[in-house]
């Protein structure tokens, strides 16, 4: 059992970092935090603990009979592995020491973990004795996970050990070793070793019921049960007469009751005393049956008792005159209220724990995990690949392929598949006929159910010659569909299925059906959004020089979100990059994302300034809020209001300058050539829809090959870490020279990102490129309308030089119109430049603020054709707006 066994979760300085007050929810198991949470406000200190000794701890007679053996077994098992059991009292106290070494023995006397100390929570600290008590079940402590410093350097597992007759907590059974020696295994072997000893507690339990039914025989005469072929009570009337029977028997003031049957009947149910040759004393109840002429059997015959509380009730007669066995036992205790008592502890720990996650492939290992090894040996959970990928199921039977989506064993029993095994029932086996008709299926003897055999004979002989001897089947269930399959076997346990069983199976199976069904359907959303978001998302990179980009979209694990990114290219060589950030999650979120994307294009295709840009988008926002509340007034309340957040940049690659502005969105990080980082100072702005407030720009200058690095929240901020945390590993990431903006993507994600990111992440990275002066030919021109000719020999001249002659006809001829049109009808200087990037650029800017449009001339107009002819001889062209005036721009494809 010896493996190496480090400290689990990210526990080296979690401890200490619980004790000054920091959060550690992602480091530490919540059932170890939680006992931490108690230590902390019982006041202990984890450097100081004060032990106390009770040397009469003690466990009763009845008790350490049934331990002896287990703990005999247990210690010659474990007598190599450097291993000590401990067997504790209700309280916590230690009142037996066996097994290990002295080494290790010597070590425990130095922490007082020895017979006569107290090992409970409040005194020890977090241990698997203490907190075994607390939390009421197993429970694996390894390491630093103790509370207490001097417990540290070992690792234990406790389990409970319970009354099975009054469900009390009467012992904790304890397995101790150095961390470094521990391993899963020991929560398996200790909880395993407390239900042997529950099981010899029950056995004596049920020698002294079986001494009370003989001593109650001899005193009514009675050899035995006594079957009788007539007309019997149907199952409802039993299951209503066994109930009250239990009730009375529970009673210690009720000697009698009366219970209505079906036909007019009335049984009445007697209670009393009864004491064995060895003076046990118990209490026994009769029934009487009135009303019916003849003797009729309460149960079938069966074997004399050997379980508590509920036994064979044979004849009674319909004269009321004589009395048969219904009951016998002890009040308030036996076996079914036992098994009644497990049953419904595994139904709710089906509740808490199926469906913790909305994965269907995880749903279904939960079904399995919970089933095994509290109800079944073996569980496997086979589902179509329609269900496992979030479709609507279709119908199932015999011959339609399934595939094992989990699989839980108690140990390692022969099986037909393995997970992710695709495969299809024989329409014979209990799966099928259990898909076809919708019940579950019941084989309490697999020697003997021919149908099961024909799946695979020769395998599944071997599978029953490894000690698998009854099967439930259940079909999963939900909103009038069947999802698929889980299959229950019984191999180590040698009690087979019984009706009760089936009936617990069957509810099993129902709530595992909703969880999965729950999950495909989340499932399906979730898809449905995904495709929709990364249909709306860019596709590629688009064709620009001003910067180098990369980017990542990561969805959340639990839903789509509405973050996206753009990189738009704008007139003069520009490029805009946009992250933004759609509050909420789903369709709906994915959706409104695809409508502001689509407007900030449409925006940009006006070449609107930044801070206008947002100001148009967030009068958008509140119109789309405002406008859908109508439509939306019994939506769920997450769809009814839209809200977002944006960062808006622009660069220009000739003067290498980048304006910026955001509503409500994270600061951008600038990565400057030499890997230092800065995080632009923006003015804070509220995020989009709240309207009211102007936003503000700020303008950098960028040195070539710098990086802007912008992104969403999600990269930053979650329920673990507060955004200031994030931003600083942001900037330690970032602090780094010379890498590429790929590279930067991956290291960035590497060192952010969680396993299972709770929001989206949108991150772009652009790397500056500048359009240099040799690409670059700018002219100012005075107010003169000779100027005009020296612009076109400029022109001409500057084509030549660029080896661009092929132009040189047209471009002369745009830019003698341009520059005409701006000297006529507007004032200011006038600028004319020319820039060689993807394609040939041609801008005249001046100094007014109207915009000319492009008109159709009548016939006897001598003027107006200029700006047609501009756009019949250029791919595109546009006017865009300057704080001292207007551009008008063209672009011509380069030959």
């Amino acid at each position: 059992m010896s493996v190496a066994w480090d400290d689990i979760g990210g526990l080296v300085d979690a401890h200490e970092r619980f004790l000054a007050g920091a959060r550690v929810d992602s480091d530490v198991r919540d059932s170890v935090l939680d006992s931490w949470k108690r230590c902390r406000s019982a006041g202990l200190e984890p450097d100081r603990l004060l032990i106390p000794y009770e040397p009469d701890a003690a466990l009763g007679e009845r008790f350490l009979r049934a331990a002896e053996p287990v703990l005999g077994k247990l210690a010659e098992s474990l007598a190599e592995l450097g291993t000590t059991i401990a067997l504790c009292d209700g309280q916590g106290r230690m009142v037996q020491r066996l097994g290990s070494d002295r080494a290790l023995l010597a070590r425990l006397d130095a922490v007082s973990f020895a017979p006569g100390f107290n090992a409970s929570e409040p005194v020890a600290g977090t241990n698997g004795v203490g907190t075994t008590l607390v939390e009421r079940g197993p429970v694996q402590i390894v390491g630093r996970e103790h509370f207490a410093d001097c417990l540290q350097p070992f690792a234990c597992a406790g389990a409970p050990v319970r009354d099975p007759l009054s469900g009390r907590i009467e012992a904790v059974l304890d397995l101790t070793c150095l961390r470094d020696d521990g391993d899963p295994i020991m929560l398996r072997l200790v909880r395993e070793a407390a239900q042997a000893i529950e099981g010899l507690l029950l056995d004596q339990a049920t020698q002294r019921e079986r001494a009370l039914l003989a001593a109650y025989r001899r005193a009514t005469h009675e050899a035995g049960p006594e079957a009788d072929g007539g007309t019997g009570l149907g199952r409802i009337d039993l299951a209503v007469l066994r109930e009250k029977a239990e009730a009375l028997l529970a009673s210690p003031h009720r000697t009698l009751d009366e219970v209505n049957l079906t036909g007019g009947r009335i049984a009445t149910l007697l209670r009393r005393q009864v004491v064995g040759a060895a003076g046990e004393t118990g209490v026994v109840v009769e029934a009487r049956i009135l009303g019916h002429p003849r003797p009729v059997p309460l149960t079938p015959p069966t074997p004399p008792p050997t379980t508590a509380h509920l036994v064979a009730a044979p004849a009674v007669t319909g004269d009321g005159a004589g009395g048969r066995l219904v009951l016998v036992g002890e009040p308030g205790v036996g076996r079914l209220a036992l098994l009644a008592r497990r049953r419904l502890e595994l139904l709710h720990e089906a509740g808490v724990r199926i469906g913790a996650t909305l994965d269907v492939t995880r749903t279904a290992e939960e079904v399995a995990e919970v089933a095994v090894p509290r109800f079944a040996d073996f569980a496997a959970v086979d589902l179509p690949d329609a269900v496992r990928n979030g479709e609507e199921p279709e119908p199932l039977g015999a011959d339609v392929p399934l595939r094992r989506v989990a699989l839980r064993s108690r140990r390692d029993e022969p099986r037909l598949y393995h997970v992710g095994d695709g495969f299809a029932y024989v329409a014979s086996t209990p799966q099928a006929r259990s898909l076809e008709s919708g019940r579950a299926v019941l084989e309490p003897v697999l020697s003997e159910a021919g149908g099961w055999f024909a799946q695979d004979p020769a395998r599944l002989e071997r599978v029953l010659a490894a000690g698998a001897h009854s099967l439930i089947t259940v079909p999963l269930r939900a909103r009038g569909a069947t999802l698929g399959v889980v299959s229950f076997y019984r191999c180590a346990n040698p009690a087979p299925f019984e009706d009760d069983d089936l009936s617990l199976a069957q509810e099993l199976g129902g709530r595992a059906a909703m969880c999965i069904d729950n999950a495909r359907r989340f499932t399906r959303e979730h898809n449905t959004a995904l495709a929709l978001q990364r249909s709306l998302l860019p596709r590629g990179r688009p064709e620009q020089s001003a910067v180098e980009v990369a980017y990542r979209y990561l969805p959340a694990q639990a839903d789509v979100g509405g973050d996206w990114f753009d990189v738009i290219p704008l007139s003069g060589a520009r490029v805009a990059l946009v992250v933004g950030d759609v509050v909420g999650h789903g369709l709906h979120a994915a959706a409104t994302m695809g409508r502001l994307r689509t407007a900030v294009h449409n925006f940009c295709s006006l070449d609107l300034p930044p801070d206008d840009l947002l100001t148009h988008l967030d009068d958008l926002v509140g119109r789309l809020d405002r406008g859908e509340g109508w439509a939306l007034e019994n939506a769920p309340a997450e769809t009814c209001g839209i809200g977002a957040t944006c960062l808006f940049a622009v660069y220009d690659p000739v003067s290498r300058r980048c304006t910026l502005t955001r509503a409500g969105h994270p600061l951008p990080a600038v990565v400057h050539p030499d890997g230092s980082v800065d995080f632009v100072d923006l003015p804070s702005a509220p995020p989009l829809g709240l309207g009211g407030m102007p936003f503000e720009t700020v303008e950098l200058e960028l040195a070539e090959g710098s990086q802007l690095v912008l992104y969403t929240d999600g990269l930053v901020e979650d329920r673990h870490q507060d955004i200031d945390t994030g931003l600083d590993r942001l900037r330690q990431v970032l602090t780094r020279a010379g890498r590429a903006p790929e590279d930067t993507c991956e290291a960035v994600l590497d060192a952010l990102l969680p396993a299972r990111p709770s929001d989206d992440v949108a991150l772009l990275v652009a790397r500056t490129h500048v359009l240099g002066p040799d690409r670059v030919a700018q002219w100012d021109l005075p107010s003169d309308p000779a100027v005009v000719s020296r612009s076109r020999a400029a022109v001409t001249g500057q084509l030549a030089a660029w080896g661009l002659d092929d132009l040189a006809f047209t471009t002369e001829l745009v830019a003698s119109e341009l520059v005409t049109n701006a000297i006529r009808h507007a004032t200011g200087p006038v600028q004319l430049r020319l820039l060689r990037d993807r394609a040939l650029i041609c801008e005249v800017s001046d100094g007014s603020g109207t915009s000319p449009r492009l008109r159709r001339a009548r016939t006897e107009d001598e003027g107006g054709r200029g700006l047609f002819l501009v756009a019949q001889l250029t791919e595109r062209w546009g006017t865009r707006y300057t704080p001292h005036g207007k551009v008008i721009w063209t672009e011509q494809p380069l030959p």
